[in-house]
């Protein structure tokens, strides 16, 4: 498949990103990640490797785009939880100074 990553033609399939990435240590995920087999790799990091480019070149966007048309399975960014909304008697207990559970 022919995808455009930072400005550059690339010819990907997904046994050559699979090859690519044999033998790459995945690094911790802190935003999106691409599943690889059975390992969760940070986006830009995946491009990194399959293009040979540094990280500020591309956008993760531009990765994801290529590894879903590819057929990976792609995870966004998890959102954070709802902090709870405190009860009135919850509120002014804090005021008070005494602990809260929530």
């Amino acid at each position: 498949m022919r995808c455009v990553i930072a400005r550059f033609p690339f010819e990907l399939t997904k046994g050559g990103v699979l090859e690519s990435m044999k033998g790459v240590k995945p690094e911790p995920v802190t935003g999106e990640s691409v599943i690889i087999g059975r390992r969760h790799y940070p986006v830009k990091q995946v491009g990194q490797v399959i293009t040979r480019q540094d990280r500020r070149d591309f956008s993760a966007a531009e990765v994801l785009r290529a590894m879903a048309q590819l057929g990976f399975t792609c995870r966004a960014v998890p959102k954070a939880a709802p902090l709870g909304v405190l009860t009135p008697m919850q509120h002014a207990s804090a005021l008070l100074g005494t602990p809260v559970t929530v």
